[in-house]
């Protein structure tokens, strides 16, 4: 299976009057980045699911959301600080002696005083809670991860496609550059004759001349190992799995190649041809940076 470097995954469970929701997105990274927002009751929690996570994937920029409900009806309380009341009425009284004013400090007045009443979370169950989070958590993942896989296989079958045409681009070349070494043997002949005016040509010196000619424009070596390179990727991607960096150093093996093509060409055909190799092998590249 291949998987795509961008997906997404939601879910959202409610248990026990607990309710945990849970996003994933990702997308391309060259290694695996995890950036968890959650809410600061879960933080213990983090470690547990960067580990969790590394279980559905290996590479990729990941931004993981997760937010916490608690909807009992005694979730929250009231807690009343009178240690912190007595300190500031004390402080207050002191205050009027010394600037000598009076005081007229009433209960209204000093409950708006900062942290004397305060709304506090009840404790909760962490076994529970953990249950609740890991569930919600995978049940994301697992979402997530099929939506990488269904543009994985989208990503699979652009692949074979655009490398059946490179390999047809290959072949064109292949067929066309024994043509080209004939051809350079024609002109050699008739320009010999045009310059000598004379049918007495040296056998001998025009095979040096188009065997040296052969050798510089023979591109037999790059056809092969691009053919090679065509049948390895399409066996990798069969194969699946995680495969990314290795198909993209495949290709840069592949735009070698037809650089040197192009760099032997003396023939118009194989250099448009060359070109539009080069063009899809780019195309390749791009397609190969989404895959995980």
């Amino acid at each position: 299976m291949i998987n795509s470097m961008t997906g997404f995954g939601r879910s959202e469970i409610s248990e026990s009057d607990k309710k945990v929701t849970v996003e994933i997105k990702s997308v391309n990274h060259r290694y695996l980045d995890v950036n968890i927002k959650l809410p600061k009751k879960l933080n213990f929690y983090e470690a547990m699911l960067r580990n969790l996570l590394k279980k559905y994937i290996e590479r990729g920029k990941v931004d993981i959301y997760i937010t916490y409900e608690d909807l009992s009806q005694d979730g929250t309380q009231l807690h009343y600080n009178g240690v912190l009341a007595k300190e500031y009425l004390d402080y207050i009284y002191q205050m009027g002696r010394e600037l000598k004013l009076e005081n007229d400090v009433t209960t209204t007045s000093l409950i708006r005083c900062p942290e004397i009443f305060t709304m506090q979370e009840n404790s909760v169950d962490e076994e529970t809670l953990e249950k609740l989070l890991t569930k919600t958590f995978e049940e994301a993942a697992r979402n997530f991860v099929g939506t990488r896989e269904r543009e994985g296989e989208n990503l699979k079958n652009d692949l074979l496609i655009k490398l059946d045409s490179m390999m047809k681009y290959v072949e064109i070349i292949e067929e066309r550059s024994p043509q080209i070494i004939e051809e350079y043997k024609t002109r050699i002949n008739e320009k010999i004759k045009e310059l000598l005016d004379s049918a007495q040509i040296d056998e001998s010196r025009i095979v040096m001349e188009v065997t040296l000619f052969a050798d510089k424009v023979c591109v037999d070596e790059e056809i092969v190992r691009l053919k090679s390179h065509v049948s390895g990727m399409k066996d990798t991607l069969q194969k699946g799995g995680a495969v990314g960096r290795k198909l993209d150093f495949v290709t840069q093996e592949m735009n070698r190649e037809a650089n040197t093509i192009l760099s032997k060409s003396t023939d118009l055909q194989i250099t448009d041809v060359g070109i539009e190799l080069k063009t899809l092998i780019e195309k390749i590249r791009e397609q190969i940076q989404n895959i995980e």
